[in-house]
């Protein structure tokens, strides 16, 4: 929220510094972003009238003005179109700095001297552009400095609240937040009921009472929209970042800004019959005030009359019944509607404003009988009219019900570590607006006003409590307590363990969201039905993840989009397989690798990294626990990789991961156009290993003979391994596959492989004629089960 100091200021006088006040908020929680001038800086420029006006004797555009400063007259020539005698308007003397560092000097213009400047908004700083020159009240004092009397020696704030915090939206909520932090009290201006100059009322039925307990409605009569607001009100909607439209639409936004209370006004015309507060239709359809056509979901709280929906209630009001220039009746609105019913439902339909960010965090439900009373006050001054009785549809059940609190001295005490005495806890706790009732010493029954919705609970009245007296103050005790440290198994791979081993590898860690884009979900799941959920941040991270690869491939590709060409990237998290009832929270982790296998270097080689680097990052991640032998690579095909490098990763016969290159086609979609491998493993099988054992080495020799064989290309070197070690007899202490090949010398739909096996035993040496025959019955056990023969 962004509101001028100087605003706040008049609720409330903490009697600080800007800068003690700006630093004060930011502790107490409500952070500040920005402290932004509301003007530039000038300075010689006063209020001026303007006594004359003659055409100029060599230019159809140019006027020759007379104009005072409240102590002599000055010759300005002026090109505005809406200057005019009588007409008061910042006047920049000669000598004047204007914003720009211009200045103002003795000038001649087309033959006719001008002794100054009169000033539009936008050569002050104060708006983008301008029509003509900026004009000022009729009772503005002349000669006064322009500054001083638009009070432009003032900053706009702009504070970031956390989401419990909606009671803080407005300048009276801010003003007793800061009556609070100061002991000082605050007061806004009074708010009378504007009692009715006529009978006229318009039914309202709510026919979703929940959703919209409270519904407060009134009929003005007879409006004069030809009457612009007031200076000081645009003002101070400017210095709030919001746009002056017209008056009843600035009296509305001012009232929202003031008390926190979002209003809409209705063209009274333009209703048809009662007011309805009703669900939409499905596929209704409603043209909004930015002209945007929607078609409303059957979840959407509209207000409607009897033949059309006229507004998304608490986002955002439709085109056709809104104020116009020919306005002459108005029908306002003030609500109150269930945070819960609104939650997520302007993101729904990519749509952000000022009252769902309010609606959605919660607005004070005792509130719109006081802002339509206000909103009323204001509007009479401003373009007249003649209001009807107030409309006040109230559901008393579905209103939320605030009970009372219990609040213990000796809690606050264990919690903040500080003792705090009776007196303070009563005062704080009463200038938040709770009433506090103390039943016995050091116990208190606290009644929550309507405003503070996040209070429930005796933990949050202690937060007030450290809140308020300042985290900064509050003392430094460590925790006393007997702590021995825990066994740590092992026979296990600790996770930090694999973060350690991935980053000496040279991956770096990615952090993603566990939410991601629908879209991105069916690329790399298809026909896989998400897990929604109920209230997202955005309509792209709608859904949870089943798999860590989306969140890595958009770090990716946020990395290659600038320049990054070698990128190594891993994660560790939770994925989310299946809905609610039956749902697996898996921990996994993953990677995503792509560029040269070796960092830019002048010792270092420009090859790619290919399957095998990856494979190899995996291995090592596999042998941290001590059972590489366990697991197993496999060819198999997955949706996201590409079918001729891609592998699962078992455990004995569990699946436990899958690794292999991005799908071209994947890659394709997704704007890649470089080769992009992966891995993703469950972490639970993987850290689990075996107590390393001890045992005698031997002291007797190795034997190690090579063998190379030629076999169909389709057998995976992992079976025939396997089917080695288990001819090979008890003494192999090690087998390697060393050479892979296919060409010249070997038939077209075979391959040659060639491992090297190692023999020792651990009390003798072994002869000949037993690793002979152990070399025989690896030979024969080749041939009798994978067509196997020696290579010639």
């Amino acid at each position: 929220m962004k509101f001028s100091e100087k605003w706040l200021r008049g609720w409330v006088e903490p009697g600080v510094t800007r800068d003690e006040l700006v630093a004060r908020l930011s502790m107490v929680g409500l952070e500040v972003d920005a402290v932004t001038p509301v003007a530039a800086e000038f300075s010689g420029v006063v209020v001026g009238e303007v006594l004359a006006v003659e055409q100029h004797p060599d230019a159809d555009k140019l006027r020759v003005c007379q104009v005072s400063d409240g102590k002599e007259r000055h010759q300005v020539v002026c090109g505005a179109s809406n200057v005019r005698a009588g007409l008061k308007v910042p006047f920049a003397m000669l000598g004047a700095k204007l914003p720009g560092d211009f200045s103002i000097k003795k000038a001649k213009l087309r033959g006719v001297e001008s002794f100054g400047m009169l000033c539009a908004a936008s050569e002050l700083g104060l708006a983008e552009q301008s029509d003509g020159l900026l004009e000022l009240p009729a009772d503005a004092p002349v000669g006064v400095d322009f500054r001083v009397y638009a009070e432009l020696d003032d900053v706009s704030i702009e504070i970031g609240l956390t989401p419990n915090r909606g009671d803080c939206l407005s300048i009276a909520g801010l003003a007793r937040e800061v009556g609070a932090v100061y002991g000082v009290p605050f007061a806004g201006p009074a708010i009378e009921p504007q009692p009715a100059a006529c009978a006229d009322v318009l039914p309202v039925v709510v026919a979703a009472p929940k959703a919209c307990p409270r519904y407060v409605g009134r009929v003005l009569r007879g409006v004069d929209l030809s009457r612009p607001s007031p200076r000081w009100m645009v003002e101070r909607l400017r210095r709030s970042d919001i746009r002056s439209i017209d008056a009843v639409v600035d009296v509305t936004n001012y009232v929202m800004l003031e008390l926190g209370q979002p209003m809409h006004a209705f063209d009274l015309a333009q209703l048809n019959g009662e007011v309805q507060v009703r669900m939409a239709a499905p596929d209704e359809g409603i043209v909004l005030l930015d002209g945007q056509a929607l078609k409303l979901r059957s979840d959407t709280l509209v207000i409607a009359d009897r033949d059309r929906a006229l507004a998304i209630a608490g986002v955002m009001g439709g085109e056709h019944s809104g104020v116009s220039a020919t306005t002459c009746d108005l029908f306002l609105e003030s609500a109150f509607f269930d945070p819960i019913a609104l939650a997520g439902k302007a993101r729904s339909y990519g749509l952000h404003t000022d009252s769902s960010h309010r609606f959605e965090r919660g607005v004070d439900f005792e509130l719109p009988r006081k802002a339509i009373e206000r909103a009323t006050e204001l509007l009479l001054e401003i373009v007249g009219g003649t209001p009807g009785p107030v409309i006040d549809v109230t559901d008393a059940e579905a209103l939320p019900q605030v009970a009372p609190i219990g609040l213990r001295g000796v809690r606050v005490q264990q919690m903040l570590g500080i003792e705090l005495t009776d007196e303070y806890i009563v005062r704080t706790l009463t200038g938040l607006g709770l009433g506090v009732q103390q039943t016995a010493a050091g116990e208190f029954q606290v009644s929550v006003p309507s405003h503070r919705f996040d209070l429930t609970l005796e933990v949050d009245l202690i937060e007030e409590l450290g809140r308020l007296y300042g985290y900064d103050r509050l003392p430094v005790r460590y925790p006393q307590a007997r702590l021995a440290p825990s066994a740590r198994p092992e026979a296990r791979a600790e996770l930090s363990s694999l973060r350690r081993l991935l980053a000496a590898r040279g991956y770096q860690e990615a952090i993603t969201y566990s939410f991601i884009d629908p879209k991105l979900f069916e690329l790399f799941s298809p026909g896989v039905e998400p897990l929604a959920l109920a209230n997202p941040i955005s309509a792209d991270l709608a859904v949870m993840r089943s798999s860590l690869w989306p969140g890595l491939i958009k770090a990716l590709q946020h990395n290659l989009n600038r320049q990054q060409s070698r990128v190594r990237l891993f994660e560790t998290g939770l994925r989310f397989v299946g809905q609610l009832g039956n749902l697996r929270q898996e921990n996994m982790i993953a990677g995503v690798v792509v560029g040269n296998r070796l960092p830019e270097g002048w010792a270092n080689g420009r090859e790619s990294v290919d399957f095998y680097d990856v494979k190899a990052d995996v291995e090592a991640l596999l042998a941290q626990a001590g059972a590489a032998d366990q697991f197993s690579f496999a060819a198999a095909s997955h949706v996201a990789l590409h079918p001729g490098q891609s592998a699962v990763i078992k455990r004995g016969e569990r699946v436990v991961g899958h690794m292999g290159a991005l799908n071209p086609t994947l890659a394709q979609v997704l704007g890649i156009d470089q080769a992009v491998y992966l891995f993703e493993l469950e972490l639970a099988p993987m850290t689990e290993g075996r107590l390393p054992a001890f045992r005698e080495l031997s002291r007797f020799p190795e034997v190690r003979r090579d063998l190379a064989f030629v076999l169909d290309r389709g057998i995976a070197a992992g079976d025939v391994l396997s089917a080695i070690r288990l001819a090979a007899g008890e003494y192999l202490t090690e087998l390697k596959l060393f050479d892979v090949y296919h060409g010249k010398g070997v038939d077209s739909t075979g391959k040659s492989l060639a491992v090297s096996l190692t023999w020792q035993h651990p009390s003798r040496t072994l002869n000949d004629e037993e690793v002979n025959a152990y070399m025989q019955q690896i030979l024969t056990s080749l041939e009798e089960g994978y067509g196997a023969s020696l290579r010639k």
